[in-house]
C-alpha cells in the first residue's frame, strides 16, 4: 500500500463508508489511483440486496449474493478493509470513528465517500420490527425464512382450525418491488415446493396477503405495469389490499385502517415489512456539522457533484443521497460511487471543485419479478423520452440476465445459475434449511442490548442492574415451538426455561 512507500510521503487518503453497491464500486474505481483507500463496513460482505427475497424463500443461498468484501478486493493493493460500525464523522478533524465490539478505531481521511445505505423504516413504530422483520440484511432474510417455514411446521402440529388459519396466513406489507417479489415467491413455495410434504395440512391452502397504504402496486413503474403485476399475483392466489394502512401490529396479527377510516384485524403470525426506508443516522451528523438539508427519510440533499456544502471532499452516494431523478436503486448507487471516485481522481490532477461536471444519472430501466417465468420491465428508449414496457417471459429473462451480470464473482454466478435452474424447472428449492437461532436472534440480541444499557445505567447511577431480567418476547421456531408468552399460557416451566435461556445468552455476551 501507499503508506509503505520509501519516500515516506502519504498519498491521498480516501475513506469509504459502506460495502454496498456505492461503496464497493467507488473503491474499485480507485484501483489505479495514487491513493490509499480504507473501506469501513459493519459487515464482512458485499450484499446483492435485490436478491434477498430469494434467500428468504429458499431459492439461493446467502453466500451466493454476499461474497466476502476482502476476497473481492484482495487484488487491489491500495485498498484496506476494516470491520466496524461507524459511529461518528468529524468533518473538521477529518476523522471517522468506528466501533467493533469494544474497540474504537479512528481513521483519518483527505476525501470521504459515504455510502452507508438505509435501514427499514417503520414510520415511527419501531416496535413492529420484532413481529415483522424487514428485508435489508442477510439476517432479515434468514430470520424470515425461518418464520415462513416455522409457520407451516406449527400448523402441522395444531388441531385448532383458527390457529391453523392464523399460522397459514402470510402478510407482506408494502407493494413495491420487494413486496411483490416476496409475495409471489411465498405463494409459489406454498403451491409447488411444499405441496404434498405435510400430512395434516395442505400448504396450497396458505393465504398470502400483499397490502399497502398506496392505491397501486409497483407505483414507481407506472399504472400499466403495476396493473399487470397485480393481475398475475391475483392469478396465483395472492390477495392484494390497497389503501390499507397498518396502524398496529403484534405477534398474532395486525390492525389495518382502510381508506374509509374503518379498522379491521388480520390474524397472521408470519409478517414481513417492506414498506419504507430510513437513511443512515450519519446523515444527521453531516447536517449538524455542515448545515446540509435532509429529506423526510433522513437522506442528504447533496449538491450537483454529490458533495455537501463547504466540504467538496465529502461525497454522499447510494441510499443516503437525495437528488432529483435518481431513484434509490442499485444503479443509482453504482453510478454515484464511480462518479465520486472519478471526482477524487480529477482533484488529484488539479481540477477544482467548481470545475466538476454535475452528476448525471443514466437510467437503465427497472424490473421486478412476479413469479417464475413472469416479470415486469420498463427501460428507456435511447434518444427519446419514451420507455419500452413489457411483462411476462421476456421480461423475466431480462431480469435474470441483468441480475446475473451484477452478482460478484464467477463462482457465485455459476452457483446461482444452478439454483435457478433447479428452482424454476422443478418444484424443488435447495435452501430450505432453517435453525432456531435464526428466528430467535433478533429478540435475543435486543434483549442483550437492553441488559447492556441497564448495566451501563447502573454503573453510572450506582444502582445495581436487574438480576432477573424479563425474557425476550415470544417468537416462533422452525421446529414448531412457541414460548409460553406466545401461546398465551401460564406454563411455569416454559417461562423458567425461557428465563434460563435469556440469562445464559447474557452471560455468553
Amino acid at each position: 500500500m501507499g503508506l509503505n512507500r520509501l519516500d515516506g510521503q502519504h498519498p491521498h487518503r480516501v475513506v469509504v463508508i459502506g460495502s454496498g453497491f456505492g461503496g464497493l464500486f467507488g473503491t474499485q474505481r480507485l484501483k489505479k489511483a495514487d491513493v490509499d483507500v480504507t473501506l469501513i463496513a459493519r459487515t464482512t460482505h458485499h450484499l446483492f440486496q435485490p436478491m434477498l427475497y430469494q434467500v428468504a424463500t429458499g431459492i439461493v443461498s446467502e453466500g451466493e449474493i454476499a461474497p466476502a468484501t476482502r476476497v473481492i478486493l484482495r487484488n487491489q493493493d491500495n485498498a484496506q478493509v476494516l470491520l466496524g460500525d461507524v459511529e461518528s464523522i468529524d468533518l473538521e478533524s477529518k476523522v471517522v470513528r468506528s466501533r467493533l465490539l469494544t474497540r474504537i478505531t479512528e481513521t483519518p481521511f483527505d476525501s470521504l465517500i459515504i455510502a452507508a445505505g438505509a435501514a427499514q423504516s417503520y414510520f415511527g413504530n419501531d416496535q413492529f420490527a420484532e413481529f415483522a422483520p424487514g428485508m435489508k440484511t442477510i439476517d432479515d432474510a434468514l430470520e424470515l425464512r425461518g418464520r415462513i417455514l416455522g409457520a407451516f411446521e406449527q400448523a402441522e402440529l395444531s388441531e385448532d382450525p383458527d390457529e391453523r388459519a392464523r399460522l397459514l396466513t402470510f402478510v407482506v406489507v408494502g407493494a413495491g418491488p420487494t413486496g411483490v417479489e416476496l409475495a409471489g415467491q411465498i405463494a409459489e413455495m406454498s403451491d409447488k415446493t411444499l405441496k404434498d410434504t405435510f400430512r395434516n395440512i395442505d400448504p396450497t391452502s396458505a393465504r398470502v396477503i400483499l397490502l399497502d397504504a398506496a392505491p397501486a402496486v409497483l407505483p414507481p413503474m407506472g399504472e400499466k405495469l403495476g396493473t399487470k403485476a397485480a393481475k398475475r399475483l391475483e392469478g396465483m392466489g395472492v390477495e392484494i389490499q390497497l389503501n390499507a394502512m397498518v396502524v398496529d401490529l403484534d405477534y398474532n396479527g395486525l390492525t389495518v385502517k382502510d381508506k374509509d377510516g374503518t379498522t379491521r384485524r388480520i390474524e397472521s403470525q408470519c409478517k414481513v415489512w417492506s414498506a419504507g426506508v430510513a437513511a443512515s443516522p450519519l446523515g444527521k451528523q453531516l447536517a449538524e456539522q455542515s448545515g446540509v438539508e435532509l429529506d423526510r427519510a433522513g437522506r442528504v440533499k447533496v449538491q450537483p457533484d454529490l458533495s455537501i456544502p463547504g466540504h467538496p471532499n465529502v461525497f454522499v452516494v447510494g441510499d443516503m443521497m437525495s437528488i432529483d431523478d435518481v431513484p434509490g436503486m442499485a444503479q443509482g448507487a453504482i453510478q454515484g460511487g464511480r462518479y465520486a471516485a472519478d471526482a477524487i481522481k480529477a482533484s488529484l490532477s488539479g481540477q477544482k471543485p467548481e470545475e466538476r461536471s454535475p452528476f448525471k444519472y443514466h437510467d437503465k430501466g427497472s424490473m421486478a419479478t412476479v413469479s417464475r417465468f413472469s416479470a415486469v420491465m420498463s427501460v428507456p428508449i435511447p434518444f427519446t423520452s419514451k420507455r419500452f414496457e413489457t411483462e411476462g417471459f421476456f421480461a423475466w429473462l431480462g431480469w435474470l440476465a441483468l441480475h446475473l451480470v451484477y452478482i460478484v464473482g464467477f463462482r457465485s454466478r455459476l452457483s446461482t445459475i444452478i439454483d435457478w435452474t433447479v428452482s424454476f424447472t422443478t418444484r424443488s428449492r435447495s435452501q430450505l434449511t432453517v435453525t432456531e437461532q435464526q428466528v430467535y436472534a433478533r429478540t435475543a440480541m435486543d434483549h442483550l442490548h437492553h441488559l447492556e444499557s441497564e448495566n451501563k445505567a447502573g454503573e453510572t447511577s450506582g444502582i445495581p442492574a436487574a438480576t432477573n431480567p424479563t425474557p425476550p418476547a415470544a417468537t416462533s421456531t422452525p421446529s414448531g415451538e412457541t414460548t409460553a408468552a406466545a401461546q398465551g399460557t401460564t406454563d411455569t416451566k416454559a417461562a423458567e426455561d425461557n428465563d434460563t435461556k435469556s440469562k445464559q445468552s447474557a452471560d455468553a455476551g
